[in-house]
C-alpha cells in the first residue's frame, strides 16, 4: 500500500478468532488435503442450502473448472459482461472457447437480459454472468433465458456473497455458481474461491480437475484421470475460512453499515450517481462504487480520483471495459464503441474506501474530499456568458 494512503480502499476484517484458527491448523501435519477442506465446503453448503461446494484456490480456478466440467471448448460461444473483473473472460479464453460480450444495464451494471437473448447463437454453450458489485438485478430472468435455451448458465458470485434477490442467495441461480475469498471480499481465505451446485456429475469433475485429475473417488495419488490442475486449496485458508463464515452475519451488517452512511451522505449530491439496489434485493456489498453524472468525462474522473489519492484517501475506477483491454481488442477485434453503456459508465465510476471497520469520521473525510475534488474540476469549466 503507498505509504501516502492513510484511508485504505480496502481492508480485510481479521480477528484473535481467525488467527486462533489459522496457528491451530499449523500444529497439525495437515496443512493441505486435511479436515479442514471439506468442513469448510459443509458450512458453504448448509449457508446455501446446495448439495456441493469445492473449494478451490480462486474463484478464477473455480469459474476454469466450471468451464471445463460442462466440455465446453475450442468453437464454443460464452456469452458474458464487458463490465467485469478480467478473470471472467480469462477463463472462457483458457478452454479455448471465445467470449461473446453483450452490453449492461445502466442500473444494475449486470448483463442487460434482452441483447444477451439477442446474442445467442447456436454456438452459445453459456452464459457467464456477473453480479457486479454483489448485485443480483437480472439473475432471476437469466435462469429462465438459459433454460429456454437449453444452456447452462454459470454464475460468477465472486463479489456476491450474501446478496439475495427475492429471496433466493447469489450462488443459487446457475447451474453451478463460484465465490472468490481475496482479501477485498466479504469474507477471505488469503487467496481462495468455492464452487457450488446441485448438480453431482459437474462437482465430482470439479474435484478432478482442481487436484492434478484425480479420481475423487479413489485410484490413488499417482492415478489421473484427466488433464487437471493444481487448484487446491490448503487447511491453511480452509481454517480461516471456516472462522470467517462463522462471522459472516456480523460481517455483513457491518459493510450494510458502511454503505448506508455513504448513500445518506451522497444523496443530495447532484453530480453522484449511488447505486441502484431495487427493492427486492439485500446487498452484501462488496465494493462501494459510485458514478459522475454525464457531465464529466474520463479526464474529470481521472483528476477527481488523483485529487483523493494526493489526500491520502485510497480510490480507484472499477472496471475498465474487458473489450478495450490490449489483449482483447487485438484478440476479437472490439473496439471503443462497440459497448457504449458499459464504457459510459466505466469512464466515470468512482471506487471509494470499503472496508467492515471503516469509522464514520473517515467516511466523512472521504465525503469532504469527493466534493472539494468535484468543486475544483467545475470550477475550471468555462463561465456562461
Amino acid at each position: 500500500m503507498d505509504d501516502a494512503i492513510q484511508i485504505p480502499l480496502s481492508s480485510p476484517d481479521i480477528t484473535e478468532a481467525e488467527i486462533a484458527a489459522v496457528t491451530d491448523v499449523l500444529r497439525t501435519r495437515h496443512l493441505s488435503l486435511g479436515p479442514k477442506l471439506p468442513e469448510f465446503e459443509r458450512e458453504f453448503t448448509r449457508y446455501l442450502g446446495l448439495e456441493h461446494a469445492v473449494a478451490v484456490s480462486s474463484g478464477t480456478a473455480g469459474l476454469h473448472c466450471c468451464l471445463l466440467a460442462l466440455g465446453i471448448g475450442p468453437g464454443d460461444e460464452v456469452i458474458t459482461s464487458p463490465f467485469s473483473f478480467i478473470a471472467s473472460s480469462n477463463v472462457i479464453l483458457m478452454v479455448g472457447a471465445k467470449p461473446v460480450f453483450v452490453d449492461i444495464d445502466p442500473q444494475s451494471l449486470n448483463l442487460d437480459v434482452e441483447k444477451t437473448a439477442a446474442a445467442i447463437t447456436p454456438r452459445t454453450k453459456a452464459i457467464l454472468a456477473v453480479e457486479a458489485f454483489g448485485n443480483p438485478a437480472g439473475f432471476d430472468r437469466l435462469v429462465l433465458l438459459a433454460a429456454r435455451h437449453e444452456i447452462p448458465l454459470v454464475e460468477d458470485s465472486c463479489e456476491a456473497l450474501g446478496s439475495v434477490l427475492r429471496q433466493r442467495q447469489c450462488g443459487t441461480f446457475g447451474r453451478c455458481g463460484v465465490f472468490g475469498f481475496y482479501p477485498n471480499k466479504q469474507m477471505t481465505t488469503g487467496e481462495g474461491g468455492m464452487i457450488v451446485t446441485n448438480d453431482g456429475r459437474l462437482a465430482n469433475l470439479c474435484r478432478s480437475y482442481r487436484n492434478q485429475g484425480r479420481d475423487p473417488d479413489g485410484g490413488g495419488w499417482l492415478a489421473h484421470e484427466r488433464l487437471g490442475y493444481n487448484y487446491r486449496l490448503s487447511d491453511i485458508n480452509c481454517a480461516l475460512g471456516i472462522a470467517q463464515m462463522r462471522r459472516l452475519p456480523e460481517i455483513l451488517a457491518k459493510r450494510e453499515r458502511v454503505a448506508h452512511t455513504y448513500v445518506n451522505l451522497l444523496l443530495d449530491n447532484p453530480h453522484i450517481i449511488l447505486p441502484t439496489i431495487s427493492a427486492d434485493t439485500t446487498m452484501s456489498w462488496f465494493v462501494f462504487v459510485v458514478r459522475l453524472t454525464s457531465d464529466f468525462s474520463v479526464l474529470d474522473r481521472d483528476a477527481i480520483l488523483g485529487c483523493l489519492r494526493k489526500n491520502g484517501i485510497g480510490c480507484s475506477n472499477y472496471f475498465p471495459p474487458i473489450h478495450l483491454q490490449p489483449f482483447y481488442a487485438e484478440r476479437l477485434g472490439t473496439k471503443r464503441g462497440d459497448f457504449p453503456i458499459t464504457e459510459h459508465v466505466a469512464d466515470r465510476t468512482l471506487a471509494l474506501p470499503f472496508h467492515n471497520n471503516l469509522s464514520a469520521t473517515d467516511i466523512e473525510r472521504v465525503i469532504h474530499h469527493l466534493r472539494q475534488a468535484i468543486d475544483q474540476r467545475l470550477a475550471l469549466r468555462p463561465k456562461a456568458t
